[in-house]
C-alpha cells in the first residue's frame, strides 16, 4: 500500500510541476514597435434642421407680409406669393449659412509603425 501511495505522490507531483513549465515555454511574438500620432481636426457639427424648414417658414412668412404691402388687387396677390417664395429661399439660405458655421475641434489619436 505504502509503494502505491509512494507511485501516486510522485506521479502527483512530476504533473504538478509540468503546468507552470508549459504555461512559461509559449512564446508571444515581439512587440511592434509603433508610436503614437495626435491631431486635432476640425469636425461639422450635424444640424438639428437638416432641410431648413424652420429658415423657410419664417423667411416665407416675412416674406409674404411685406409682399403683400405692395400693389393692389391682382399685383397683391401676386407680390405676395413672390415675397413669400423669395423669402422661403432667402431663410433657407440664411439657416443654411449658420449651420455651416457650427463646428468644434476633436483631438485624434491612432498608433503608426516606426
Amino acid at each position: 500500500m505504502k509503494t502505491r501511495v509512494s507511485i501516486l505522490f510522485v506521479v502527483a507531483w512530476a504533473w504538478a510541476g509540468s503546468g507552470p513549465a508549459l504555461a512559461q515555454s509559449s512564446t508571444s511574438p515581439p512587440p511592434k514597435k509603433t508610436h503614437t500620432v495626435c491631431e486635432d481636426v476640425v469636425v461639422q457639427d450635424q444640424p438639428k434642421d437638416k432641410h431648413q424648414i424652420a429658415g423657410m417658414a419664417i423667411g416665407g412668412v416675412a416674406g409674404g407680409l411685406l409682399g403683400n404691402q405692395v400693389g393692389g388687387g391682382k399685383g397683391k396677390t401676386i407680390a405676395t406669393v413672390a415675397g413669400a417664395a423669395g423669402g422661403a429661399y432667402a431663410g433657407k439660405k440664411v439657416q443654411e449659412n449658420q449651420q455651416s458655421k457650427n463646428t468644434h475641434v476633436e483631438r485624434r489619436c491612432r498608433e503608426v509603425p516606426n
